[in-house]
């Protein structure tokens, strides 16, 4: 990559320290084309998120079918999925065209891709044997480990975005970390008849917003001694030093969310042992969950002091 090219795809970056080394090298330059190419035509981000979310929904699909062909069928769609989203947000930083529609649809497709992507999973695998099994099916068992992965999958992802947010926030980047308190006085001021779903939303949201806040209550205290010594204005020493002590946690919060698992979730797949998967978000997933969150804690601990 060039240096004119690198600087070109930097540009779309909410900031590099939260980017994924795949990312940079090879999600986010493709993204960068197919930006490039919807923008020419005037397209809209939101609708290249919407097909990505069909995509992925669909690759789900695919790989409930047992054959080599449709697994890299499925393959294809979600990495196309995948340079999608990243064009999405790359194309609404290049243009301008921020909305909250926007923020809303790209934070749901990721969620609607895996919701496909396990039912579908499962399903196939309830009619399959258990390894070493002595015959048996894996039947409603299967669900059961899908519906943990699932909530799993959904804590850990959480905690992720949540730990980035804060980073950007005390680096001094554009940050998307809410309150839920504010959200819920919005959802309350906001009427019903006019923007009746936007109003639901709210409501949804703030209880997302709520669960990623319960699980970090040494950052909710130190970000409220914070706010009451500094107001909405982060002194630049306090924040550089918030950095540099979390810093180490944003690999953890990058394997997490989405590269990781779709590596691990590919490998399975073309060795037709999908099953595999739900051990690994069980399992390793939650002992990074626990490390990152341990890590973060700790942290805001220490910084408590610095107040």
């Amino acid at each position: 990559m060039t240096e004119k090219k690198k600087r070109a795809v930097e540009a779309t970056f909410k900031s590099k320290d939260t980017e994924e080394w795949l990312d940079i090298w090879f999600t986010r330059p493709i993204g960068l084309v197919i930006a490039k190419a919807f923008g020419a035509f005037g397209i809209h981000p939101n609708v290249i998120t919407i097909i990505s979310i069909f995509l992925g929904a669909f690759a789900g699909f695919c790989w409930w079918h047992p054959t080599m062909g449709w697994s890299l069928l499925g393959i294809g769609m979600l990495m196309l999925a995948n340079f999608l989203d990243s064009a999405d947000g790359q194309l609404a930083r290049m243009t301008g065209k921020k909305t909250l529609w926007g923020r809303l649809l790209d934070g749901f497709a990721g969620d609607v891709w895996f919701f496909f992507i396990y039912v579908f999973i499962a399903w196939r695998l309830t009619f399959e044997m258990i390894p070493s099994g002595n015959g048996r099916f894996w039947g409603i068992w299967i669900w059961i480990i899908m519906l943990v992965s699932m909530v799993f999958h959904s804590r850990q992802a959480g905690l992720a975005d949540y730990y980035r947010n804060i980073y950007l926030l005390f680096h001094g980047d554009h940050s998307e970390l809410n309150d839920s308190r504010e959200l819920a006085a919005e959802q309350k001021s906001t009427p019903w008849r006019e923007r009746w779903f936007w109003k639901i939303w709210l409501f949804f949201y703030q209880g997302y917003t709520r669960t990623q806040e319960s699980m970090t209550p040494r950052f909710q205290k130190f970000r409220e001694s914070v706010r009451e010594k500094y107001g909405k204005e982060i002194p630049s020493e306090l924040g550089q030093e918030f950095c540099r002590r979390t810093y180490h946690i944003l690999k953890w919060t990058n394997i997490s969310t989405f590269n990781t698992r779709a590596i691990v979730l590919y490998i399975v797949l073309l060795l037709g042992m999908p099953w595999i998967y739900f051990v690994f978000e069980i399992i390793v997933m939650n002992i990074i969950f626990l490390y990152m969150r341990g890590s973060h804690e700790r942290v805001c601990r220490d910084m408590m002091s610095r107040i």
